[in-house]
C-alpha cells in the first residue's frame, strides 16, 4: 500500500481511526491519568460513532507521511503569517491594502472544500468570505498587492495531496 490507508470504503477502519485520534486527544486532556482510561475509551468510541453519522466516510486516502509534512508546513506558515500581521500592525511604514481577491478553488463543493477553506481561515491575513458574483470565492486579505491567489492555489494543491483529493 506504500504508506496510504484507504479509509473511505471501510467504515470499521474509519471508526477505529477516529476513535484512536479522539482517544489520543482524551489522553492529552486527562494528562495520561490511568483512572480515566476506561472513560476515555468509551467517550472516544461514542464520539466516533456519532461522527460517522454526522460525517460519513467518503472516498479519501489517508497518507500519514504527506499529512505530517502538511502539518509542519501549516505550522510554519501560521507562524510566519502571524509575524507578518503583527509587523504590519506595529510598523506604520509597512503597507496595509485590505480588500478582496477572487479565488476559484479546484476542489468541488462539499466537505473537502469546506475543510480547505476552514484551514485557510486559520492562516493570519486571509479570510474566505463566501461565493462572489462570478462563481469564485471572495477572500479578504490584508494586502491585495500580495500574491494571495497564487498562494491559495499552492495551499489547495498541498491540502489535496495530503488528504487524497488529487
Amino acid at each position: 500500500m506504500s504508506g496510504t490507508v484507504d479509509v473511505g470504503r471501510n467504515a470499521p477502519w474509519s471508526l477505529l481511526a477516529r476513535a484512536a485520534g479522539l482517544f489520543g486527544f482524551w489522553l492529552i486532556l486527562s494528562e495520561f491519568s490511568a483512572a480515566d482510561l476506561l472513560v476515555g475509551v468509551l467517550a472516544a468510541l461514542m464520539a466516533s460513532t456519532v461522527s460517522l453519522g454526522l460525517l460519513p466516510t467518503g472516498q479519501w486516502t489517508f497518507r500519514p507521511v504527506v499529512l505530517a509534512g502538511f502539518a509542519v508546513r501549516f505550522l510554519q506558515q501560521s507562524i510566519w503569517a502571524g509575524i507578518d500581521v503583527a509587523w504590519r500592525s506595529l510598523d506604520p511604514r509597512l503597507p496595509l491594502r485590505p480588500g478582496f481577491v477572487r479565488y476559484r478553488p479546484q476542489l468541488p463543493p462539499g466537505s473537502a472544500r469546506n475543510a480547505f477553506l476552514t484551514m485557510t481561515s486559520l492562516l493570519p491575513g486571509t479570510l474566505p468570505c463566501g461565493p462572489d458574483e462570478e462563481g469564485g470565492l471572495a477572500v479578504h486579505c490584508l494586502d491585495v498587492s500580495q500574491p494571495v491567489v497564487e498562494q491559495l492555489t499552492v495551499e489547495e494543491a498541498a491540502f489535496s495531496q495530503a488528504f487524497g483529493h488529487d
